[in-house]
């Protein structure tokens, strides 16, 4: 949603912030607020103006006309106030039809008047102007405020000015000194208003006294879509439920999931306690699942409004999934059992198997509970990959325990909440889908040569016979529609920029020109700002291409003069200034918006100037449409298999334009199988603005020839329903047109509830789904019962018009064979191929990092130390304590031993030579060996042949004295028996007293007192410490068996601890040399012995 209201407190606090900036000269609203964790006296000290000043107090929870319904308490003190709080506070209130709990006050200073001071000023948005409404006359029984009010529209592409708002709205006002601080005030809270993207400001009454202007009670609603462009004039904005509707923590988390994601997550909870559970994929099929259980009785069972969209992953839809079956099965149990409808429209992206396994792995962990709550579960999906995710969910199914019914795009995409509530049949056996498209193979290509010139020589496919008809005088009407829309949008020689770097969909779009025919492939370029020029790789049929991508687009559209068309994937943030920038060349005629969440008055904005410059513009908010047999736009129609099912490949009779992408697939999937097809669909996008609307298209529809039937799906929400109607009426629409706005559980709800779409919110009773399906059949229009019954309402008026020879079903053309990219074959389990790399200790695919099978934030909670990492990601496995204790205790003696050893020098050398931290530290490794540090490996395997072979630690000493060998661990330069190495004797006595067992170590100190009364500097060092107390944890740990134990050691695990160890020190030693400044080293001459030859031979 983007208009959303916020509380009178909020709204006040921003007004005293802003609004005087801009010459208002209001007073600042004092106001204190109140809920059950008030402290008041507190309250007294901070607002102290609380003591002394007589009190209003009302609550703020978004109730209206809270003075009719005597919740106003007027000229009360402190006292009294506390009192008339306590009395409410957390009790039921009965507001309408809702039924909820006061909780939130607030107390403002009374302001003595009189009832002629009491004014009405409101300012709201629309989509061509903001509408300022003013009366003289405010107050509590100001009574009907559209009728009395004086109206000034403010146009989208102009500004407001004090003289237009006294000669307009200030008529009344006589008083000229009046009427200039009036005409301030509103010109000053205009400019707050646009400003700050408020859609809504209602201030009532505004009191205008002799020495001031004070804003008594206010309501109003925010853009919340324009937070990162306002976030830092609003503040954090706290946006409350409705009044009747609590807000839970779970409707939070998933809020913040959502935000935090791509994807389009929602959840509202109607009845916690209530027995039918939704768990539905997409905007528009949510509100048609609601609609449809509410139809069959269900309402006031309902628990839960909410939907998944915009491919979210695996991991995010496990998330979503667990909260919602956390709630379902934490309320208390139903004597009828519970039912949870997890149902979708075809998806035009979304990996439907991917979200399944996330589904999956939640009701894998609440299987014990769904089977004490008598939880029977029925699914419904289509969409890129669902046969192998209704594969995965059948399978899962078969072993939950409980019923678990699966369906496909054969099943009607509701039919399932029949079944579910008892009102429609189970069928026992579903059909079930086995393939998916039609490959091509080999040699293929010139088949489709062929084929495509036998179908021209039939009459089929040609651009002729299913393009728009260019005039509009076809059958006799003149369509009066915006000049933008009286042509032909797509052709099957259409040429297309895309903004932005979106391989899957240009491929998409690339595939669907191949199956259709066309010769040519109609993305030409694409732009893309944060590279250079290049080219990407991509495939025509079977052949590789090469499209360019540009940086500029001015470079992009004068290297292609043949383009007309940009699909527009830029982000929320950057879809506005890089449509404006197109909309500067004339050859684009038609711009697709693909991304949700710009900010309205960007998007009202982008509509005036295309109408300007003669573009049309499809979205925001939209997965685009699509003209079968010419031109698609992105995603949209989904995989190839959907389109072959669907029909797309090929122009039928039938029109249609929704709000919704994702129901736009779904009925391309309905109209496909009760007529001969589409002819052409657009989603015109789900937001309160669209650049287009029902009617810019259903009259292009109209002037079309090869149009027969026409189809129309709207929403709750606004009025644009209405101008079909009254085209209808008129004559201007006389094709027969099939009609359903969803959204009519909406009047069902206690409290009002803000469905998928933003535009999807009834602001009167007008804009209900009730009303326009209603007036849609009084004007004419074919309106089914429900959206379940639409399919047979669109089959029955098609034969009609078979019937009466209006349409002639033309011979079918077989479906192409296409190409299947490798990785989505390998995605539908249709190939296989060994993978290039094995991993087995960390995985980065999903929501959260997981090392060796703990989530990163295990990791972090459980507080596992570094020590604890270095046992998941080296030994798969989460070691004793004691064991990463021992780790890190080996890091940090191991982390440096000055800058003279070749390591550090290397690394200084390199540093000095002006080199970057990588290569400086990189020199510092490469010399670890034998001789240098690597010494633990060796020492390891030395001391455990020995130990393992039972010499007597003097044979060994001996052993190895014979062969010529050093004993590595033994030794050091500088220490010895009398001058101890203290990282020794600390790594020594933590080893004694925590390890079970240690008797690699015992071995070596004994062969230590061997090789010391030889020499006193041949001790035990570091390294021999470390590479024997490392032997013993492997083997004496109870964490490995003794041939795991024995492969760590022979794969050179030991030494890793040293080269992690001095990596640190390294680091270091180059951060010291740059901070000191040091120049490029040149070694002395005088420490360097030269040993030249006394004459040359």
């Amino acid at each position: 949603m983007s208009a959303k209201a916020i509380t009178e407190a909020t709204g006040k606090d921003i007004l005293n912030r802003h609004l005087n900036q801009h010459g208002a000269g209001a007073a600042n609203c004092r106001f204190a607020t109140v809920n059950a964790e008030t402290d008041w006296s507190k309250l007294s000290i901070d607002h102290p103006w609380l003591l002394t000043t007589p009190l209003v107090v009302k609550p703020d929870q978004l109730i209206k006309r809270r003075g009719k319904l005597g919740l106003v308490g007027v000229k009360k003190n402190f006292e009294e106030v506390k009192q008339w709080i306590g009395e409410r506070l957390n009790k039921d209130q009965k507001i309408g039809n809702a039924v909820g709990k006061l909780r939130n006050f607030i107390i403002e200073p009374f302001i003595a008047h009189t009832e002629a001071e009491e004014m009405y000023v409101c300012i709201y948005s629309h989509r061509s102007a903001d509408t300022i409404l003013f009366y003289h006359l405010g107050g509590v029984d100001i009574g009907d405020v559209d009728a009395k009010a004086v109206k000034l529209d403010v146009k989208v592409d102009s500004t407001l000015s004090l003289a237009d708002v006294k000669t307009t709205l200030l008529k009344a006002i006589t008083d000229a000194p009046k009427k200039e601080r009036i005409a301030k005030f509103i010109y000053g809270l205009y400019a707050t208003f646009a400003d700050l993207y408020f859609t809504y400001l209602e201030i009532n009454p505004l009191v205008v006294t002799a020495d001031n202007l004070y804003i008594l009670d206010l309501a109003a609603k925010l853009d919340s879509t324009a937070d990162f462009i306002c976030r830092p004039k609003w503040g954090d904005i706290d946006y409350p439920p409705p009044f009747g509707r609590d807000a839970y923590p779970e409707e939070a988390y998933i809020a913040d999931l959502d935000a935090k994601s791509g994807a389009s997550l929602k959840l509202t909870i109607l009845n916690r306690n209530g027995r039918i559970w939704t768990m539905v994929a997409g905007g528009g099929a949510s509100v048609i699942y609601s609609d449809t259980i509410c139809d069959l009785g269900g309402a006031s069972e309902l628990a839960n409004y909410g939907e998944y969209s915009g491919a979210p992953s695996e991991q995010q839809t496990y998330e979503y999934a667990k909260t919602i079956l956390n709630l379902m099965t934490s309320s208390p149990k139903h004597p009828d059992g519970k039912v949870l409808i997890t149902g979708g429209g075809i998806a035009n992206f979304t990996n439907v198997a991917a979200t399944f396994q996330g589904i999956i792995t939640a009701l894998r962990e609440f299987q014990p509970k769904l089977i004490e709550h008598n939880v029977s579960i029925f699914v419904r999906r289509a969409g890129p990959n669902y046969q192998e995710g209704l594969r995965r969910m059948r399978d899962f199914g078969s072993t939950l325990g409980i019923p678990l019914h699966v369906f496909g795009p054969e099943t009607h995409m509701t039919a399932i909440c029949g079944m579910a509530l008892g009102k429609r049949p189970i069928p026992q056996v579903a059909s079930v889908e086995f393939s998916t498209a039609n490959f091509l193979l080999p040699g293929g290509q010139q088949a489709q040569a062929d084929l495509k010139e036998a179908n021209e020589a039939a009459g089929l496919g040609s651009d002729e016979s299913d393009g728009l008809a260019t005039n509009n005088h076809q059958q006799g009407q003149s369509n009066g529609a915006n000049s933008n829309f009286n042509r032909k949008f797509f052709s099957n020689t259409t040429k297309a920029i895309v903004w932005g770097m979106q391989q899957r969909a240009v491929q998409s779009m690339l595939d669907f020109d191949f199956i259709c025919r066309r010769d040519e492939p109609s993305v030409v370029a694409m732009v893309y700002p944060f590279t250079g020029d290049h080219k990407q790789k991509y495939y025509w049929g079977h052949k590789e291409i090469l499209i360019p991508v540009y940086k500029k687009m001015s470079d992009a559209i004068h290297k292609h003069k043949e383009v007309d068309v940009m699909v527009n994937f830029a982000s929320l943030r950057s879809a506005y200034d890089s449509t404006l920038e197109v909309l500067e060349f004339p050859q684009i005629r038609t711009v697709a918006i693909i991304a949700e969440g710009i900010p309205e008055n960007m998007t009202r904005k982008l509509i005036v100037e295309a109408n300007k410059k003669g573009v049309a513009i499809i979205g925001p908010a939209t997965v685009g449409g699509v003209k079968p047999g010419c031109f698609k736009i992105g995603n949209t129609g989904g995989m190839l298999d959907n389109i072959l099912h669907s029909k797309l490949y090929r122009p039928g009779s039938v029109a249609y334009v929704s709000r919704s992408g994702g129901m736009s697939n779904e009925l391309n999937n309905i109209i496909s199988k009760a007529t001969d097809g589409v002819i052409e669909g657009i989603a015109i996008g789900g937001d309160r603005y669209p650049g287009s609307t029902f009617m810019d298209h259903i009259l292009r529809y109209q002037s079309d020839p090869e149009t027969k039937l026409l189809v129309l799906l709207g929403e709750v929400g606004g009025t644009e329903e209405y101008d079909v109607c009254a085209a209808i009426k008129d004559g201007r629409i006389t094709k027969p047109l099939v009609a359903w706005c969803i959204g009519t559980c909406a009047s069902m709800f206690t409290s009002e509830v803000q469905f998928g779409h933003a535009g999807s919110c009834a602001n009167s009773d007008r804009e209900t789904a009730t009303a326009k399906n209603k007036a849609l059949r009084d004007a004419g229009a074919y309106v089914p019962d429900s959206f379940d019954t639409l399919g047979e309402l669109i089959h029955h008026v098609y034969g009609e018009l078979v019937k009466t020879g209006r349409i002639v079903p033309r011979e079918e053309v077989p479906p192409p064979t296409v190409p299947m990219d490798y990785s989505w074959a390998r995605e539908l389990g249709l190939i296989r191929k060994p993978a290039s790399f094995m991993t087995s200790i960390c995985d980065e695919r999903g929501q959260e990092l997981i090392y060796a099978g703990m989530p990163i934030s295990e990791v972090l909670n459980k507080d596992v130390g570094i020590g604890g990492v270095i046992s998941l990601l080296w030994f798969q496995r989460c070691l004793p304590p004691y064991v990463c204790k021992f780790f890190e205790m080996c890091l940090m003696v191991t982390a440096d031993h000055g800058p003279a050893v070749s390591g550090a020098h290397n690394t200084i050398v390199c540093a000095r030579a002006g080199k970057d931290l990588v290569s400086s530290v990189v020199s510092g490794l490469l010399t670890i060996g034998d001789r240098f540090g690597g010494a633990l490996d060796g020492s390891a395997r030395q001391f455990s042949e020995a130990y393992d072979t039972n010499l007597h630690p003097m044979e060994f000493v001996n052993k190895m004295r014979k062969e010529g060998k050093l004993i590595l661990g033994i030794g050091h330069r500088v220490k010895s028996i009398n001058n101890p190495d203290v990282r020794v004797k600390i790594i020594k006595e933590f080893v004694m007293e925590n390890f079970p067992q240690c008797p690699l170590l015992k071995y070596a100190l004994e062969v230590e007192k061997i090789t010391t009364n030889k020499k006193p500097n041949l001790i035990l060092n570091v390294d021999g410490v470390i590479a024997t107390a490392f032997v013993d944890m492997l083997r004496n740990s109870g964490s490995f068996t003794s041939e795991e134990a024995q492969e760590y050691i022979n794969v050179g695990a030991i030494n890793s601890l040293f080269v992690l160890g001095r990596s640190i020190g390294f680091i270091g030693h180059y951060m010291d040399q740059k901070r000191l400044k040091q120049g490029l080293y040149r070694h002395p001459w005088d420490d360097i012995s030269y040993v030249i030859p006394e004459q040359y031979n």
